[in-house]
């Protein structure tokens, strides 16, 4: 079928570099913030049938949405940002949402998972979004999560938000542009958020990786091999924190994808149901970078504290080799400056020269030997 073939490409614009162009990691120009002047979490509300978006002459309340899709037909599909309990309540009892999810959908501070109830399912999502910075320092900030809930049900669809970023009025603006695939109701909806997240996990790993790479060659770079590492650890460890926040986001989610591609579930149309594959694919695979991330940060970490180590033993070599070569003429002149009339040579014409042309080449000569063995 191809809308089914077309799938992808109409969920997923091209992304272009994120480091250099600046989008944003959903790939939306959108205000991804709620409109001071609206006095309603509500972002959109909307009725959709036969995969297009239903007109009407006044903006629609969710209660008035869900009787004209129990009278007509469709689902509806309602976007909210960071809603109070007050705001969510009259929804959730419209929709008979389960308390436990409708808790978690407005407290926020959620790991991704995936909750099946009665009559809907309740999916996490954690957005991330990456920092742009000029010069990456230790308190640097890389990456910034968000949260988006999704309700799924037979005749409805709904996304709370949390955080700044992670707007989807620009995926929701795409599924509008592609009738067929939105006639397949809310779980072609859910698959759309979930590769839009995931796109959005891979364009934040290309950047993160680009920061490492970043560091690990300041770190190994010849020019400064030797020298104290303080500020580089500082940087090391910061973006090691960073890196697992990222982590946070991306592991637990691992399992939900399996369960929506490979587990039959009623609410999932069986078409939409093999793209969530593809997308526990990619899933899998920003999942192994960001370990590896974790793993090449260790590394490069104990390397800069080895480098130190090593640098501050040099440091000592060289301090302990002068003070070798300074004891020899201490020694001399500390023999020769005690108050005693009968020493050796004490009144000889040429004492003094022989004595200091001793001490001359027996210190060159230490040096010599020191240096010969690495010390100097």
């Amino acid at each position: 079928m191809s809308m089914i073939r077309d799938l992808r490409d109409a969920v997923r614009p091209v992304r272009p570099s994120l480091r250099k162009s600046g989008v944003r990691m959903d790939g939306s120009v959108y205000d991804a913030t709620r409109d001071p002047a609206t006095p309603s979490a509500v972002v959109d509300c909307a009725v959709y049938r036969n995969g297009s978006r239903v007109e009407f002459t006044h903006a629609l309340t969710p209660q008035e949405a869900m009787r004209q899709v129990r009278r007509d037909g469709g689902f509806v599909w309602i976007g909210l940002h960071e809603p109070t309990e007050a705001e969510f309540s009259g929804i959730a009892g419209e929709f008979g949402l389960h308390p436990l999810a409708v808790e978690d959908a407005v407290q926020a501070h959620q790991r991704p998972k995936l909750e099946r109830y009665d009559d809907s399912l309740f999916t996490v999502f954690k957005t991330i979004h990456y920092v742009e910075h000029e010069q990456l320092d230790a308190n640097s900030q890389v990456v910034e999560s968000g949260e988006v809930m999704c309700f799924t049900g037979k005749d409805f669809f709904i996304t709370v938000r949390h955080g700044g970023q992670g707007s989807l009025r620009g995926l929701r603006h795409r599924l509008q542009d592609d009738p067929e695939l939105l006639a397949k109701g809310p779980s072609a909806v859910l698959h759309a958020i979930a590769d839009h997240v995931v796109d959005g996990y891979v364009a934040v790993a290309d950047a993160v990786q680009d920061d490492i790479d970043e560091v690990e060659t300041e770190v190994f770079s010849p020019g400064r091999k030797g020298t104290p590492r303080g500020t580089d650890a500082g940087r090391i460890y910061q973006l090691k924190r960073e890196v697992l926040e990222f982590k946070r986001a991306v592991s637990p989610l691992l399992r939900p994808m399996q369960l929506l591609s490979e587990r039959p579930m009623r609410l999932i149309d069986p078409d939409i149901q093999k793209y969530f594959r593809d997308v526990a694919d990619h899933l899998a695979r920003v999942q192994e970078q960001v370990v590896g991330f974790d793993e090449l940060l260790n590394s490069i970490l104990q390397a800069n504290l080895a480098q130190a180590s090593v640098a501050q033993n040099e440091d000592m070599r060289k301090i302990t080799s002068w003070a070798a070569i300074i004891a020899v003429p201490t020694m001399v002149c500390g023999v020769y400056g005690m108050n005693f009339d009968y020493m050796p040579e004490l009144h000889w014409k040429f004492g003094y020269p022989v004595v200091m042309t001793a001490m001359v080449g027996l210190c060159l000569g230490i040096h010599r030997t020191l240096k010969r063995n690495g010390w100097l």
